[in-house]
């Protein structure tokens, strides 16, 4: 368990090519600095994936929010732009390389990529003002923290999430839910990283 029970980091960029490196870097300080070392790599290749997605596809500008939120064993990544269109994730991005002529593209796999690293991400509007693209990660119980025990253990942090437009889950038969779901899914199915 971790011993810090929740944890909120958020940073303001221009996604831009020349940022995202910058962002990939102060994030992964920031999970190593919560002994999340575990973590880094699926977070690095996730969040580049909603950056890039923000970077090629945002308008009217690329301004966001990249926001870290570690709750108990739950770390959330976000992004918020000002883009209220909701993303698309297309259908031949799931498929095997080789099912489809356009498998060999070079992009269109962003939200497949975030989906096949995490337990589970979703989309939520901001009204006019935007979206949030989010996925959740199972923490690594921290090793030289002591474990939260008794009271501590069994409290509840009050962490309501926004109810998202769209979540999805790698777990077949299951159904979809908010980041508040994840636990319960991320329970029965590992991460294929």
């Amino acid at each position: 368990m971790i011993s810090e029970p929740s944890r909120y980091y958020a940073v303001e960029l221009q996604a831009l090519p020349s940022r995202i490196g910058q962002i990939r870097r102060i994030v992964s300080a920031h999970l190593r600095h919560w002994q999340l070392d575990d973590l880094v790599d699926p977070v690095q290749l996730g969040l580049t994936e909603l950056l890039s997605n923000v970077h090629r596809h945002a308008q009217p500008d690329k301004e966001c929010t990249v926001e870290l939120e570690l709750l108990l064993d739950r770390l959330t990544v976000s992004v918020r732009d000002n883009d209220p269109r909701m993303p698309v994730a297309t259908e031949s991005a799931a498929l095997d390389l080789w099912d489809e002529p356009d498998a060999l593209a070079t992009s269109g796999r962003g939200l497949a990529i975030v989906g096949a690293l995490s337990d589970s991400w979703g989309v939520r509007p901001r009204g006019a003002s935007g979206k949030v693209v989010w996925f959740t990660l199972t923490a690594p119980p921290c090793a030289d923290g002591p474990a939260l025990a008794g009271a501590e253990a069994d409290f509840d942090f009050g962490f309501v999430p926004l109810a998202p437009v769209i979540s999805y889950s790698r777990l077949a038969g299951i159904p979809l839910g908010t980041p508040a779901d994840a636990p319960a899914l991320a329970a029965s199915a590992g991460r294929g990283v």
